[in-house]
C-alpha cells in the first residue's frame, strides 16, 4: 500500500499518543467529514464555527482509519471504538506534521501571494507543471492559518513540485505560514486595494505581503510584478530579508519575464514571452490579459524550478479559468441564438474588476450589448465609496452599454456612470436575479462580478437555471 504517513511517522511527526489498534498508515488527511475518503485519518480541528470534535462519529461512520483529537476532548469520545492519536492541540499537530512532510520532501516548492490573482496562478502552476512531473498544490483557497498546514501535511514525498497559496488580511499573518512552507520561488501577482480597510495604505499591503520573503530558502527566488507601481519596493524588501535573486514579470522593458505581444483570442489568448534568453510563442486557454501577465509568473517559475519550459508553455493552451475566475460560458437564448456570460462572481476589489471590465470590453459582442453585473467590493473600509465611485472610468473605457448593480457598497455608483449607460439598481443578488434573466437578449456578452460574500454565483446560477448551455 502507498500510504501518505506511516502511523508510526505520523505518531513520531506529532509527538502524539496512539489509543487502540493502529492501522499501518493512512491514504490521506481530512478535516471535513463531507468529502473524508474511507482510509483517511480525520483531525478535529476547533474552527471559527465549528469543532470537529462535535463529528467525530460522522468520521467513523465515513470510514476514517483513526481520529486525531485533542486530549481535553477524550473523555468525551471514550465510547468510540476506532484508533485515535491524542495530541495535546489538533492544529499544532497538524502544523508540527506540515513541518515533518516539508522536512521529508525533495520537491521545488513555489509559494504565491499578492492581492489579486492567488488562486488563478497557483492552478496555472498546477496545470502547467502536471506534464513535467508530480505535481501537489492547495485545494480550493487553503490559504489561511489551517488551510496552508494542511496542505502541506498531505504533500506525497515524492512530490516533484510543491504550489503553496498564501494569503492574509492582516499584518503578521503571513509570516508564521511561509516558515513552514520555506519556499524556493516566492511570486506576488500584484499589490492592489484588498482588504484595504485593515490597512492605512497599499505601501502598508506590499509590507504585509512581502512577509512571504522571510521564509524563502537560501538561494531561493522572488518572482514580482515588473508592472506594479511597488516594484521597487517589494524588491527592496525581498533584499532585505536575504532574498539575493529577484526576477520581474510583466509588459515592462526590464521584466526578465517580459510580454511582448498579446491578442485576445476568445475564450482564450495567444502572447509572445520572452523568458530569460528564450522567446516562445504562448497560447493560453483562460481569457484576458491579465491572465497572460501571471502565465509570466508561471513559466519564470517553472524555468527556475528546472521544469521543461516548452513542455509547460505547452500546457497553457488546455487551461480554463476557475469557475467564478474568469470561466466564460456561453447559452442558448430563448428567442434564439446565443448569449456569453463572463463568470467573475468568486470575489472582488478595485484591481480585479479594472482586469475584469478590461475582459468585458475585449470580448467580441455578436450584435448585442456589453452588460457589467457588478456588487460590492467589500473590506474597503474608509476608502469604500471613493474605490467604488471610481469603477465609472473603466466601465466607460470598456464600452458597456448597461450595468447592473446590488450591494449597499456600490449603490454610490450608479449616480456616478457615463450618461450613455443605462443602469439598474437592486439591494441583492436574488432581487437582481429575476431582471437579469429577463434583460438578457441574443447576442449579449455579460460580466457578473462582486466579492464573495454578495452572493453574486447565484446570479450566475439564475442564468444556468433559465437557459440551455449552447455546445
Amino acid at each position: 500500500m502507498n500510504w501518505l504517513w506511516t502511523t508510526a511517522d505520523l505518531v513520531d511527526a506529532m509527538d502524539g499518543r496512539p489509543i487502540g489498534v493502529m492501522p499501518e498508515g493512512i491514504t490521506g488527511i481530512s478535516i471535513d467529514t463531507r468529502t473524508l475518503a474511507r482510509g483517511e485519518a480525520f483531525f478535529a480541528v476547533k474552527g471559527d464555527k465549528f469543532d470537529g470534535h462535535d463529528f467525530a462519529t460522522a468520521a467513523m461512520a465515513a470510514g476514517a482509519g483513526l481520529l486525531v483529537v485533542a486530549e481535553a476532548k477524550l473523555p468525551a469520545l471514550g465510547r468510540l471504538q476506532m484508533p485515535k492519536i491524542v495530541v495535546e492541540d489538533v492544529l499544532v499537530a497538524m502544523e508540527r506534521l506540515a513541518v515533518a512532510a516539508r522536512a521529508r520532501t525533495k520537491a521545488q516548492i513555489i509559494a504565491v501571494t499578492g492581492s489579486v490573482g492567488k488562486t488563478t496562478t497557483k492552478e496555472m502552476l498546477r496545470h502547467a507543471l502536471a506534464v513535467c512531473g508530480s505535481v501537489h498544490a492547495s485545494e480550493k483557497s487553503f490559504n489561511n492559518h489551517w488551510g496552508v498546514p494542511l496542505s502541506l501535511a498531505r504533500m506525497p514525498q515524492d512530490t516533484t513540485y510543491g504550489i503553496f497559496e498564501i494569503g492574509m488580511n492582516h499584518p503578521g499573518e503571513i509570516t508564521p505560514l511561509v516558515k513552514l512552507v520555506r519556499p524556493h520561488i516566492a511570486i506576488v501577482t500584484l499589490i492592489a486595494a484588498a482588504h484595504l480597510g485593515f490597512f492605512r495604505s497599499l505601501d502598508e499591503i506590499a509590507r504585509a505581503k512581502a512577509e512571504i520573503f522571510s521564509g524563502v530558502v537560501k538561494g531561493g527566488h522572488a518572482i514580482l510584478n515588473r508592472d506594479d507601481p511597488r516594484y521597487k519596493l517589494l524588491a527592496r524588501l525581498a533584499g532585505d530579508a536575504g532574498v539575493t535573486h529577484i526576477h520581474g514579470f510583466g509588459e515592462n522593458a526590464r521584466a526578465q519575464f517580459r510580454m511582448t505581444d498579446y491578442q485576445a483570442q476568445p475564450p482564450g489568448a495567444c502572447f509572445g514571452a520572452k523568458v530569460g534568453k528564450r522567446k516562445l510563442d504562448v497560447e493560453i486557454g483562460a481569457p484576458g490579459r491579465h491572465m497572460a501577465l501571471n502565465a509570466l509568473a508561471v513559466l519564470g517559475a517553472a524555468q527556475l524550478a528546472g521544469a521543461d519550459i516548452e513542455k509547460a508553455a505547452g500546457a497553457l493552451a488546455t487551461l480554463k479559468a476557475e469557475k467564478g475566475r474568469g470561466r466564460l460560458l456561453a447559452f442558448k437564448h430563448r428567442d434564439g441564438g446565443q448569449f456569453t456570460v463572463i463568470d467573475e462572481s468568486y470575489n472582488a476589489n478595485p484591481a480585479s474588476m479594472r482586469a475584469a471590465l478590461q475582459l468585458l470590453g475585449a470580448t467580441p459582442v455578436d450584435g448585442g450589448r456589453r452588460i457589467a453585473v457588478l456588487g460590492d467590493m467589500l473590506e474597503l473600509g474608509v476608502h469604500s465609496a471613493k474605490l467604488h465611485k471610481e469603477l465609472a472610468g473603466p466601465i466607460g473605457e470598456a464600452g458597456v452599454d448597461r450595468v447592473f448593480l446590488a450591494g449597499p457598497e456600490i449603490r454610490i455608483l450608479a449616480d456616478n456612470l457615463p450618461d450613455q449607460v443605462e443602469s439598474t439598481y437592486r439591494e441583492d443578488a436574488d432581487t437582481l436575479a429575476q431582471l437579469l434573466v429577463e434583460a438578457v437578449r441574443p447576442g449579449d456578452v455579460v460580466m457578473i462580478k462582486s466579492s464573495n460574500g454578495i452572493g453574486f454565483s447565484r446570479l450566475v446560477e439564475a442564468l444556468t437555471n433559465s437557459c440551455e448551455a449552447a455546445s
